[in-house]
């Protein structure tokens, strides 16, 4: 290991604070703490006054410490490289703690203001009709007894809060085929029945069965899949002429 001397602070990911954490700092049967070098499987020990990390270069005298994160955190100088380094070895670098790098900090919050920029632009110059689709699709919001404003705000948070899903869902192909869906079963075209098991028409004229719902799917996906083959298209088409 060959890296820039300097202080280097380590914090537990997905942003977890307890008021304490203990690393495991040793290597047992019961607790393994292993380092896979390429050839062999290297048992890791932190040992603060030996000057490797793995314990077949420590010799008898090793004082063994607890590492120890305070509110998730963990600060060590560049006086302590064997900790820096015993740190970079342990397997649960990068998945239960991570070195705070400040500049890479700086770039994915650059990048994710800029994703978030751009979804609320995109979002303020939407048509209201695009709104109320990606409400009913994505939102989940019942269109038909929310007020307008309602619709915006959720739209506009939607943006605001999930940028990436938000811009991702308005360059979705099937966003109008699942709008036109929800229409269906909103305004009572279709129905399900049998425990949501089956999609029949809801019409006057006529109550058949459309098709079945295959365990663990969804009436929309189901419906979608449906009426994107060939000879089901004159089915949609019809149904889109009923919608109010």
């Amino acid at each position: 290991m060959k890296k820039e001397i300097k202080d280097r602070t380590y914090r537990l990911r997905n942003n977890v604070k307890p008021l304490s954490y203990t690393l495991n700092s040793r290597n047992s049967r019961r607790k393994p703490l292993l380092h896979f070098d390429g050839t062999t499987s290297r048992p890791l020990r932190y040992a603060s006054n030996q000057k490797s990390p793995f314990e077949d270069e420590q010799d008898a005298t090793s004082v063994l410490e607890p590492v120890v994160f305070e509110d998730g955190m963990l600060f060590v100088p560049k006086t302590n490289p064997v900790l820096q380094e015993f740190l970079y070895y342990h397997p649960a670098n990068g998945q239960i703690f991570e070195e705070i790098d400040r500049e890479k900090d700086a770039q994915e919050e650059v990048q994710y203001l800029e994703l978030e920029a751009k979804a609320q632009q995109e979002a303020a110059g939407l048509s209201f009709d695009k709104m109320e689709s990606l409400a009913r699709v994505y939102l989940n919001v019942d269109t038909r007894i929310a007020a307008s404003s309602e619709i915006k705000r959720d739209v506009l948070l939607f943006a605001r809060n999930n940028p990436e899903d938000f811009l991702n869902a308005l360059e979705d192909p099937d966003l109008d085929l699942f709008d036109n869906i929800d229409k269906m079963f909103g305004q009572s075209l279709l129905k399900t029945r049998n425990n949501d098991k089956e999609i029949y028409y809801n019409l006057k004229s006529k109550k058949t069965k459309l098709c079945s719902i295959p365990f663990g799917e969804t009436p929309s996906t189901v419906l979608a899949d449906f009426f994107k083959k060939e000879n089901n298209v004159e089915i949609y088409e019809a149904l889109i002429k009923m919608l109010k």
